[in-house]
């Protein structure tokens, strides 16, 4: 705000007259308060010691305190109400000044946006005008070309025909995109609702809305997982809450800016309580409070949902191009995750699970086969007792869909087979199979967010109390079984690991792409057998 007021000069200089009455009372009311923030915790801090001074002095009073003592008690109170009341007032009357002069920016922001917009539309006017007079007069001189056979003037004439038509096109819709710009003013609390008129000839809706598209493209789309349908719906919510559900072809590079600058000033936590404020008012309060936003991640993953969406409309021609795509971020505060090392695992083998939320069994079986396979959580979380197969005469997870329960791996490739380690087989990994029981993990509470929350944040505190770093996570056994393996001096092929992993081929020749479906459970097998962790092995706990 102070950056503002240092610049308001040239602002007052290209500032509409129509705004500058209210911009006026504004910086008066911002030039009285442009200290307030520097005095508040200065304010409080003395209160807070007059407070205390109040209350030590009634301590110690004794009960026949005499009156003259009782009175000034007393008139030391009603001191304190009177400056906390002033105090309070003053800072009410700042952040009114603030949002006051905030709005007057952006009435200013918008009318030299719409300004350079009809500017350049009656440039645009006047050049089609000239294009147009240019194809009337090459038209007559194609008509009385002698030189020329009849063939060859009508279709000459065919495509100036065409090339006109193109023109009056654009003309047309350029000046239906003029007439739905009309210029913003600046509201005046003095004229009512009623006396405002609505829009003669509002714009026809031409296509569906977001909502409607999300609906038929993604939310219906049996192959999404239930994490992309849940992370999409959040997305489309606070584009609706933010604009409305509009028609998709009525969003453009324009909305999808501004939706971008509004996702960075949305407070970190916003919709991670239950009672979370509206959108407009979180953004508020993260600026009037300080508090952290949104990293460049995530406003990322809300554009890459928002374009995956677009692509189904862009290929069906619903709309004409993608405005979620191009856009850059800052990512640059991302953690970067790493493999456990030999003294992380050591420490895992000996520390106590402590957790309420899920078991130690269920603890020392997932990452233990996590170890020994480099499956997802989600995958390792959704085995089932059937899952458990045998190939070749050698024992495999099988991860697959769970049409029946609306589960399904991250990619195509996550379905596949991954051989029993032996180390598995020796350490009882079958023994977690139970009599009865869907689920190889049947205590995992299931949620919205699907198998295994609760152990993923009971996790996340176990790693935080045992003191390792944030760059080692669950996700981190994954990436330590990918680094075992590709630095094996063994004759173990680059596509048997992906196959393994469930990564997509690393290289899309014929033979990967076609028959990566048939590598033999043997060659599977020999990859596993090729881990080892000397420091790590917690026995499976028994019921």
């Amino acid at each position: 705000m102070l950056r503002l007021l240092g610049s308001h000069y040239h602002f007052r200089r290209t500032i509409p007259h129509a705004l500058r009455p209210l911009l006026g009372r504004t910086e008066i009311s911002l030039s009285l308060q442009t200290n307030s923030k520097r005095v508040a915790r200065e304010r409080a801090a003395g209160l807070y010691a007059r407070t205390g001074q109040f209350f030590s002095k009634a301590k110690v009073m004794y009960e026949d305190a005499s009156p003259e003592e009782l009175r000034k008690l007393i008139a030391l109170y009603q001191d304190i109400m009177r400056d906390t009341d002033r105090m309070i007032k003053s800072e009410d009357e700042r952040v009114k000044a603030e949002r006051t002069y905030e709005q007057a920016r952006f009435y200013f922001d918008k009318m030299q946006s719409l300004k350079q917009l009809q500017e350049f539309i009656k440039i645009s006017n006047e050049g089609m005008d000239r294009l147009m007079a240019g194809f009337k007069k090459l038209h007559a001189t194609a008509t009385k070309d002698r030189l020329r056979n009849a063939t060859e003037k009508a279709m000459l004439r065919e495509q100036i025909t065409n090339l006109s038509n193109i023109v009056v096109s654009i003309k047309s819709a350029a000046q239906e995109t003029q007439a739905a710009f009309t210029p913003v003013q600046a509201e005046d609390s003095s004229v009512s609702t009623a006396a405002r008129k609505p829009p003669s000839n509002p714009k026809k809706k031409t296509a569906p809305t977001i909502t409607e598209m999300a609906d038929q493209f993604i939310y219906r789309d049996k192959t999404r997982s239930p994490g992309i349908i849940r992370d999409t719906g959040k997305t489309i919510g606070l584009f609706v809450e933010a604009f409305g559900d509009r028609p998709v072809d009525q969003i453009t590079g324009g909305i999808a800016g501004e939706f971008r600058n509004m996702l960075f000033a949305l407070p970190s936590t916003h919709g991670k309580h239950k009672n979370s404020p509206g959108i407009h008012d979180a953004i508020l309060r993260a600026r009037e409070q300080e508090l952290e936003t949104l990293s460049g991640k995530t406003v990322k993953n809300h554009f890459s949902r928002l374009s995956a969406l677009w692509g189904h409309l862009v290929q069906r021609e619903i709309v004409a191009s993608n405005p979620w795509a191009g856009w850059t971020y800052d990512v640059t505060q991302k953690i970067d995750r790493r493999d456990w090392t030999d003294r992380e695992l050591a420490q895992l083998s000996s520390a106590r699970w402590t957790s309420t939320t899920t078991s130690l069994r269920s603890y020392v079986g997932l990452i233990t086969i996590a170890l020994y396979t480099g499956m997802r959580l989600g995958e390792l979380c959704n085995l089932r007792t059937q899952d458990i197969v045998t190939v070749n005469g050698i024992r495999c997870f099988h991860v697959r869909p769970h049409p029946e329960e609306n589960w399904s791996p991250k990619t195509a490739a996550g379905t596949r087979l991954i051989p029993l380690h032996s180390h598995l087989l020796q350490w009882g990994v079958l023994d977690l199979v139970q009599e009865g029981e869907h689920y190889l993990f049947p205590d995992l509470n299931p949620s919205a967010r699907g198998r295994g929350t609760d152990f993923a944040q009971a996790f996340s505190k176990f790693k935080k109390r045992l003191g390792l770093p944030e760059t080692v996570t669950f996700h981190s056994f994954r990436h330590t079984v990918s680094t075992k393996l590709r630095n094996q001096s063994g004759n173990i092929r680059e596509l048997w690991i992906d196959t393994l992993l469930g990564h997509e081929a690393s290289h899309r020749s014929q033979g990967t792409t076609t028959y990566t479906s048939g590598i033999a459970v043997q060659n599977l097998q020999q990859v596993v057998e090729a881990l080892d962790y000397p420091t790590f092995h917690i026995p499976l706990p028994s019921f």
